[in-house]
């Protein structure tokens, strides 16, 4: 299966902290869910929710290692790294369920465990 153009650019917008950026690849009434957190619905929410987490760090990288498309979805997993912004990282894989209507993502489901990003040093 192909990996689709637009992973790329969303995955550059998440790594530059852009909400903004980001939300522009969901469909206005997307639900977004990060680990084990509350969902998120509609783009404003989503933007709002996102932009917030954006601005707890100072940094994030993304490395994906393996993509998978079938119909109407798209599935990934890899690594992340959180810098803080006392400059500590934290690295931990993660793995992204996208469902999509059309090219927009409709459903978003980050599975990844943060929990010791906002722990005491």
């Amino acid at each position: 299966m192909t990996t689709p153009a637009w992973l790329q650019p969303l995955f550059a917008a998440i790594d530059r902290r852009d909400a903004k950026a980001f939300v522009t690849f969901l469909t206005d009434d997307a639900t977004f869910r990060f680990g084990s957190a509350d969902a998120v619905v509609g783009r404003a929410a989503i933007r709002e929710a996102v932009g917030g987490f954006f601005a707890s760090i100072a940094r994030l990288d993304h490395t994906i290692d393996d993509v998978w498309a079938p119909p109407g979805a798209v599935v990934l997993h890899g690594e992340v790294t959180y810098t803080r912004h006392d400059g500590g990282r934290l690295t931990v894989p993660f793995a992204n369920i996208c469902k999509l209507k059309g090219e927009k993502v409709c459903e978003y489901r980050i599975f990844v465990d943060a929990s010791e990003l906002f722990l005491p040093a």
